[in-house]
């Protein structure tokens, strides 16, 4: 079992050892994020509704799938939100729940939802202040503003984009595994994900 985790982090893994900083980086590749080990801090975000969700309180429930993405607006994370759909019941069958933030405003939640057949939750990270707590947020670049703001989302385009990031974490919140990819186009794919939690689950 060791050794699989290690092969699955050698390979699918992207992390380095230095501390967050308190400012986001301008390339996705020079981001600092929190290692295995290592427990996520506390976040208020929000629902679909625009009501306050203690993140911390929800992740005590269950041991969880906390999925980071950049908004509705990418098509490459309505393929991942809708390949999650997919394997729901099996990750619910093992004892997880699936959590995705992004920084979308919580009025797209609800879009994003509708079009993907989403059923797990969903929660906005307004001003991506969470994002850059656990160090996978970077500086949106100005050309990544104008293809957003051409998608008509509600609200304001955020300051900082998420690498996006899947973590599992245990009800204390502690992270048990991570895939980080700088590479936007690259995602953890759905047997992966299930081979990943059966190997912590056993």
């Amino acid at each position: 079992m060791r050794l699989f985790f290690k092969s699955l982090l050698g390979i699918f893994c992207f992390w380095c050892s230095t501390p967050v900083s308190a400012q986001a980086p301008n390339n996705a590749e020079d981001i600092s994020p929190l290692l295995i080990g290592e427990t996520i801090p506390s976040a208020t975000l929000q629902d679909s509704d625009g009501n306050l969700t203690q993140l911390k309180r929800l992740i005590k429930k269950k041991p969880t799938i906390l999925v980071f993405y950049r908004g509705g607006w990418c098509p490459y994370c309505n393929m991942q939100l809708s390949g999650l759909v997919d394997i729901e019941n099996d990750i619910l069958d093992l004892g997880y729940q699936i959590v995705a933030i992004s920084p979308d405003d919580y009025k797209n939640l609800k879009s994003t939802k509708s079009n993907d057949s989403i059923n797990y939750t969903l929660l906005s990270d307004p001003n991506a202040k969470f994002i850059q707590q656990v160090g996978i947020g970077f500086k949106t670049p100005t050309m990544l503003k104008g293809f957003i703001a051409a998608k008509r989302q509600k609200g304001d385009t955020s300051e900082v984009m998420p690498v996006p990031t899947v973590m599992v974490l245990d009800k204390e919140g502690k992270i048990l595994f991570e895939y980080i990819n700088p590479n936007y186009k690259e995602r953890i794919g759905g047997e992966m994900l299930l081979a990943v939690l059966k190997t912590i689950k056993n």
